[in-house]
């Protein structure tokens, strides 16, 4: 069932409905997510059970404050509180040491856990009235079945869960990809997802250079999201160069089926067999994330067996959006 972010009375609804352990879709500024009270191991576990997703498979613990990182984790480095003041509320994901006696199953048994304040509205108001009534993060992986095209609207989630599940509506996601994730364990802020705040970003708020997992020599923890395949639509997904898919479509002529592109340049009328969809792919990244995941589903809902995706540009900017789409794609 949907309702609507914009009313108090549903925000209310949808916090008891958490403090209860029960779960909730729940709008946040990156994609929807499957919401659950993080310390509640019974109400975690119906987070796992319902996406299909391994519970050693950890999830990311949402606050509605800095403040409440305190409840879940024994230790908050001077860089990773630079962070939090530069970038919270806001898409980034801190991995912190774990308090041992919290957040266990919401943390895959991992004696570290991924914290974040989210930015979007709504999601604030449920978080701040949890915590009123003692619950004080919520665990919210995203809310699709494990591996699938995350979500950016109710109605995405509706698609994945039905009716049964309570949806708090908070519009479509303003930046459409998960949140950068950085490891704050080891001494040394480390990059384990890129997203919408960059590295050169990250680098100059904390004045740390971030570090590849690959160059320690200990091992990263497990993360939201990190998989090799992930993310993925129901119809094969292929990376390809302008030039590759221009000489693909030439190949093909007007015997196209059943194909999708998501391109910057539009393909020329003569290249356009009757059974392609094409999606323009916006130039900027900010604007390509925000439509990743909807262009992705929009796809599979045309029942493409197969989708050409135009590589996007190796930049900075666009590292978060080439991440999504290599894991699509794997």
């Amino acid at each position: 069932m949907i309702i609507s972010g914009n009313n108090p009375l549903h925000v209310q609804q949808a916090a008891e409905a958490l403090c209860a352990g029960d779960l909730l879709g729940l709008p946040t500024e990156t994609v929807y997510g499957l919401a659950a009270d993080a310390s509640n191991e019974k109400a975690v576990a119906k987070i796992f059970e319902a996406k299909g997703r391994p519970s050693n498979h950890p999830l990311i613990v949402h606050v509605a404050t800095a403040e409440a990182v305190n409840r879940f984790v024994s230790e908050v480095p001077d860089f990773a509180i630079q962070l939090m003041t530069q970038f919270w509320p806001g898409p980034l994901t801190l991995i912190l040491p774990r308090r041992p006696d919290q957040a266990a199953a919401a943390a895959g048994g991992q004696n570290s856990v991924g914290v974040r304040c989210p930015s979007h509205p709504v999601a604030l108001a449920v978080l701040n009235a949890c915590a009123a009534k003692g619950v004080w993060g919520v665990a919210a992986p995203s809310a699709n079945l494990f591996g699938r095209v995350s979500p950016t609207s109710a109605a995405h989630v509706q698609s994945e869960f039905g009716d049964a599940l309570l949806i708090l509506d908070g519009g479509e996601c303003d930046v459409g990809i998960e949140s950068t994730i950085v490891d704050c364990t080891r001494g040394v802020p480390v990059l384990l997802r890129p997203g919408q705040i960059s590295r050169m970003q990250i680098e100059q708020a904390c004045g740390l250079k971030l570090v590849s997992p690959e160059s320690l020599d200990s091992e990263a923890p497990r993360a939201s999201g990190t998989l090799a395949s992930h993310y993925a639509p129901s119809a094969k997904v292929r990376l390809m160069s302008s030039a590759d898919w221009h000489k693909a479509l030439l190949a093909l002529g007007p015997h196209t089926q059943n194909l999708a592109l998501w391109s910057q340049e539009k393909p020329a009328e003569e290249l356009k067999g009757a059974g392609l969809f094409w999606r323009a792919m916006p130039v900027s990244a900010d604007q390509a994330a925000h439509d990743l995941f909807s262009v992705l589903r929009d796809f599979d809902a045309r029942g493409v067996r197969t989708i050409w995706i135009e590589t996007p540009p190796d930049t900075p900017e666009w590292e978060g959006v080439r991440d999504r789409l290599n894991r699509a794609a794997a």
